[in-house]
């Protein structure tokens, strides 16, 4: 009842796979609560310091993250973001008091698709971070690092609803455009899914979605079931 009013009705989850769409504004709930990412202290903090040098601004635009595939590392973002062929910008360490050395660095697109959605970027350079783990494995709460309209890198986390339908669904998670293609992480820092999709709103209701770290790699042949860490 913090927004006043009648109490939210529960959100519509696991319902039919909706195609991607980019909303300008998906804030859940009365406030906007991005933090910094060097100013984070929450319950996640320890995991989020591991996971957090691996997500890169693409092309001022969308999020990805740096994930650990035993092909090689890649950078998975969302499909929306990209096509198969294109060489993105990508900036690693973009952020408020920079506790890592930036890196710029260009990458070929070499999966896209829009069902999943998800691509894979496979870099020029790759910076010296640990790549982040796949996992099946929800937690109370998630996570999303990102970079909101291409502002430097923040956090904010959300309550984890459902998992279903290749989909992943969470409340109360800000994200902006920029967002797309950040992976939503779990208590330990692993990657459940990539965010893709929003439908939250000032009052508190609504839901924001991605598609799931499993779904992807079901549908890439470049990722293996092995990639995932915790199956």
């Amino acid at each position: 009842m913090a927004c006043g009013g009648e109490e939210p009705a529960a959100p519509k989850v696991c319902a039919s796979q909706q195609k991607p769409e980019v909303h300008s504004f998906q804030q859940c709930g009365p406030t906007l609560d991005f933090t910094p990412i060097n100013r984070y202290a929450g319950t996640l903090a320890d995991a989020i310091q591991r996971s957090e040098d691996a997500v890169a601004l693409i092309n001022g635009s969308c999020t990805g993250t740096l994930i650990a595939a035993g092909a090689g590392p890649v950078v998975l973002t969302a499909g929306h973001c990209v096509a198969v062929g294109d060489r993105p910008l990508l900036v690693f360490n973009f952020e408020d008091d920079a506790d890592g050395d930036p890196l710029i660095t260009e990458g070929t697109v070499i999966e896209q698709a829009l069902e999943p959605d998800y691509a894979l970027i496979q870099l020029d350079t790759l910076p010296a971070v640990t790549p982040v783990s796949l996992t099946t494995q929800a937690t109370e709460p998630l996570a999303i690092i990102q970079h909101p309209r291409g502002h430097p890198k923040v956090i904010a986390e959300g309550t984890f609803l459902a998992s279903c339908n290749q989909l992943v669904y969470y409340a109360d998670l800000d994200t902006l455009v920029g967002s797309s293609g950040a992976g939503v992480l779990n208590r330990q820092g692993h990657l459940l899914g990539v965010h893709t999709d929003g439908d939250c709103n000032e009052k508190g209701q609504g839901v924001n979605w991605g598609w799931t770290a499993e779904a992807i790699v079901e549908a890439s042949p470049y990722l293996q079931i092995a990639d995932i860490a915790d199956r």
